[in-house]
């Protein structure tokens, strides 16, 4: 049997995102997963991840706008800017979510609380309960709001691609060039080996687990990464000297796609945040034959099986003081020698994480273009009243924390980089 049949994505923890996702790559399993992944894989193909830079500079431009406050709690923020980049990305659709209400950028966050508030009810796991309680008839009300958003934008953009293909030989002039392509556009012109594509439904599903899982994780991995450096102020000088030398000399003060890889210490420190506070703590998969362990064990088909991202990031079998925020863990004379395993942010294997490129990319142009902006320092939470040291990690659908992650950003001046 292929190593991709021997696990699926079990039921248990996936079964409610069913009603949101229907059978997106995420959660399903066998030909059909491979089928959906082959035809996804163009939409995260460099040439395309490319396209998206210039949408992260603008995203977080507008997240540096801060109105004079300087005592910031950082997930709601750049949760919104997450969710602004995604739509523009997914949609070629401008929100303006950071700046005013968006029916639709709310409906995506209350999914997301309802969601975790489901696994943590027993009793609301049976649907012919969930579907009763407020909580269900909540979950339904907004689901509609998502749902309608992005099946007319896939319908729409549909009629679009079969007119221009109508068309080729007279091609349309005053529509021509006024936009990249973006995930929708790609998915829905992407073919298997039998020319088909994927239907309606099925881009809308992919639509919307893009959507879902690319905002809160990139969002928890950017909070915790600018925190860490918030707590290690010469690591912090460190990124921000990398990112002024870079960008020395230069009249707008933006990350280009040939400059993300030339920020190594930079990226060093983001591996390690990812290493330290991993947005995902977990993984599960059922088995669906015996499977034989080393010793002479076996794990029982139909087991369901948790592996901890967090218990692997911090083994100190393989990391020498896990708890330590020490980037140069990273640095490519200190990695050789290192399972390949012991460092899985974005999972592992055939199943890992198609969106990993477009994460890394944009944690960091965020993580470049406040640090240039800003100098970061532990911030004072309003309930407590004192500043915050050691926060105790709150584990939801990602990792966040308890009562906020609340960072001091000083404004900085830099235009004598030009």
């Amino acid at each position: 049997m292929a190593p991709g049949n021997i696990t699926v994505k079990d039921d248990l923890v996936y079964n409610h995102l069913r009603p949101w996702l229907g059978h997106s790559l995420l959660i399903s399993n066998g030909k059909e997963w491979a089928r959906k992944r082959r035809l996804l894989t163009p939409a995260f193909h460099f040439d395309i991840l490319k396209n998206y830079i210039t949408t992260f500079n603008t995203s977080t431009n507008t997240i540096m706008l801060t109105d004079g406050k300087t005592n910031i709690e950082m997930f709601n923020d750049v949760t919104l800017m997450t969710l602004d980049s995604l739509l523009k990305c997914a949609f070629s659709y401008n929100s303006n979510c950071q700046e005013s209400t968006s029916e639709y950028v709310s409906a995506i966050v209350e999914l997301s609380d309802l969601i975790l508030n489901r696994r943590l009810r027993i009793w609301h796991h049976w649907d012919w309960i969930y579907w009763r309680t407020q909580q269900g008839r909540r979950f339904k009300k907004a689901l509609s709001i998502v749902h309608r958003f992005t099946r007319e934008v896939v319908q729409k953009r549909r009629t679009i691609i079969n007119h221009q293909r109508m068309t080729e030989s007279q091609p349309d002039l005053s529509t021509a060039g006024q936009r990249r392509k973006d995930f929708v556009d790609i998915i829905l012109s992407s073919k298997d080996e039998d020319g088909q594509g994927l239907t309606n439904e099925e881009v809308e599903a992919e639509a919307n687990t893009f959507m879902f899982a690319g905002h809160d994780t990139t969002a928890s991995a950017i909070c915790w990464t600018l925190y860490n450096l918030a707590h290690h102020d010469h690591y912090q000088e460190k990124c921000r000297q990398e990112v002024m030398d870079l960008l020395q000399g230069r009249d707008e003060h933006e990350i280009e796609w040939e400059d993300l890889s030339n920020l190594p210490f930079t990226t060093m420190c983001i591996r390690e945040s990812l290493r330290l506070h991993s947005p995902v703590q977990a993984v599960t998969r059922k088995y669906t034959q015996d499977m034989l362990l080393p010793g002479n064990r076996t794990v029982p088909k139909g087991v369901i099986c948790l592996v901890s991202l967090y218990g692997t990031h911090h083994n100190p079998a393989v990391w020498s003081n896990p708890h330590e925020f020490y980037p140069l863990r990273f640095d490519p004379n200190n990695t050789s020698g290192r399972s390949a395993s012991a460092f899985i942010p974005f999972s592992a294997g055939p199943r890992n994480c198609i969106g990993q490129k477009f994460a890394l990319a944009e944690l960091r142009v965020v993580v470049a273009l406040t640090l240039l902006r800003f100098h970061l320092a532990p911030g004072v939470n309003p309930e407590v009243g004192s500043i915050s040291g050691d926060v105790r990690r709150l584990p939801q659908l990602v990792l966040r924390a308890e009562g906020g992650l609340w960072l001091q950003l000083e404004p900085l001046n830099v235009s004598g980089l030009v």
